[in-house]
């Protein structure tokens, strides 16, 4: 929802000075300073709705350990706990419009939260906006915490929904290569090993191998994800707690466990905690795998597609557009071709998450806030691009048999599933001979009269040149 500014105003201060406030703002002086002084990227914090769901739970665990610890009244934590649950119900997520890449090392999304949370607690509690006496931003919302705890935090609860919701659009997506892997278990083609011929399989096992390579994938995503929930709540500054009462560390984390239903733990050393950001290095590398894979598969897609005349041709994928501005007729791949570019940009996400997590320094890494946004962005595009490639390609393909089985009759790589039976000198010369005659290897081993046609024709069935197979053949001579 688009909030509507009538022009009216509040006037709201901080360490800097005084400002006028959009009367209809939830945000306040800091958000407002954040907002003109990080206008860098199109990449803001409404835009990722998991993350601001993140800071609300954190701010609702926050205040739910804080109320057990006395610090809140029951008005201020009632009130608190329902705008951090209209957060997570949707609501106000437009007042949150700060550019994700920021300096500071994220105050301005934290201090964001801890306005808009507090403003609204206001008006729950029967006071005006701005009225910070009754429940500030800080004293109240941000009570026992620190931007450099908080805000990794909400990073981490906000990635750990995302990486649930990416899991199943992975998944869908190597079904839909599971059956297309069935669909064509029956036609045999050629492999290619350096684009070259090398030996028969079937159609159907090209697929199984990329749902196979993906499939491997879930356990890494899984594994780098699970560091997510471990935290650093009750850090607060620097991991010595200051600010922070005995207990509280703990009652947050319970806090965020009942919030969340997951098994969430608290960093063992919240000094070193507090500057540590391999987690993300982490998920940010286990991404740029799913990447470097999907992008060889849909490389394998669109050379195993090509033609129509004049390419490999096993299959056709659906024509979704026309392909040229001059040239009548001509399709192309689009959509394994914005997979590759989706998976380019995951990769280059990678290496900028590394760049900042190497860039910490002493007892922070204020680098964190574009390690953040190129992670989430990084998931939403996996997401967005595993459910266009299902969609609108693997699940259209049409394999065209006649020719894959056209090409491994004329292929010279045929001849060792041969080299078996006729041994690898044969093999050669009828390799050679092959190429330099343009027969088929099948046409000159029945003219030199090695192999018997039924001979032939056995070694050479689908089901003994896909896996290992014991024949009982012997030569002619």
């Amino acid at each position: 929802m688009k909030t509507e500014f009538t022009g009216k105003t509040r006037t709201e201060s901080d360490l800097i000075g005084a400002r006028e406030i959009p009367a209809e703002a939830l945000y306040g002086v800091q958000t407002l300073r954040g907002i003109e002084n990080f206008s860098i990227s199109k990449f803001h914090l409404n835009e990722y709705p998991l993350f601001i769901n993140g800071l609300a739970i954190t701010k609702m665990a926050a205040a739910e350990a804080n109320f057990a610890l006395g610090l809140l009244t029951d008005e201020q934590y009632r009130a608190i706990t329902q705008a951090c649950h209209e957060i997570l119900d949707g609501q106000h997520h437009e007042q949150f419009p700060v550019d994700m890449i920021q300096g500071g090392a994220g105050t301005t999304s934290n201090m964001n939260a801890n306005e808009v949370i507090a403003n609204r607690a206001l008006e729950i509690m029967g006071h005006q906006r701005g009225e910070y006496t009754y429940c500030s931003p800080n004293d109240h919302v941000n009570r026992s915490q620190s931007t450099n705890d908080a805000y990794p935090t909400a990073i981490h609860l906000g990635m750990y929904a995302t990486h649930l919701r990416l899991i199943p659009y992975l998944e869908a997506l190597i079904s839909s290569f599971r059956k297309k892997g069935e669909e064509f278990a029956h036609i045999i083609k050629m492999g290619r090993t350096q684009l070259e011929d090398a030996v028969p399989m079937t159609l159907g096992q090209t697929f199984n191998g990329f749902a196979s390579i993906l499939q491997d994938e879930i356990a890494h995503l899984d594994h780098a994800a699970n560091d997510f929930l471990t935290v650093n709540m009750g850090a607060t500054a620097i991991g010595t707690g200051i600010c922070a009462e005995p207990g509280y560390a703990e009652k947050c984390i319970e806090a965020l466990r009942k919030i969340t239903g997951w098994n969430i733990k608290l960093s063992a050393d919240l000094v070193g905690a507090t500057s540590d950001t391999s987690c993300l290095v982490g998920y940010a590398a286990a991404m740029k795998r799913v990447a470097v894979k999907i992008n060889k598969i849909c490389n394998d897609l669109r050379l195993l597609a090509s033609g129509p005349r004049c390419g490999l041709g096993e299959f056709n994928l659906p024509a979704m557009q026309p392909g040229s501005s001059i040239m009548p007729g001509k399709v192309n791949p689009v959509i394994p071709e914005v997979m590759n570019q989706i998976a380019y940009k995951v990769i280059g996400n990678e290496l900028c998450v590394t760049m900042a997590g190497e860039a910490a320094q002493m007892e922070l890494n204020a680098m964190e806030p574009v390690m953040a946004q190129c992670c989430f962005e990084s998931a939403e595009l996996l997401m967005n691009g595993f459910e266009t490639l299902r969609t609108l390609c693997v699940e259209g393909i049409i394999a065209n048999a006649e020719h894959c089985i056209e090409e491994v009759h004329h292929s010279i790589g045929v001849v060792t599933a041969l080299n078996p039976v006729i041994g690898y000198k044969n093999s050669t010369k009828i390799a050679k001979e092959a190429l330099e005659t343009g027969k088929s290897v099948y046409q000159l081993v029945l003219d030199h009269g090695i192999l018997t046609k039924e001979q032939l024709d056995t070694i050479l069935s689908p089901e003994n040149m896909i896996h290992p197979v014991k024949l009982d053949i012997h030569p002619a001579k």
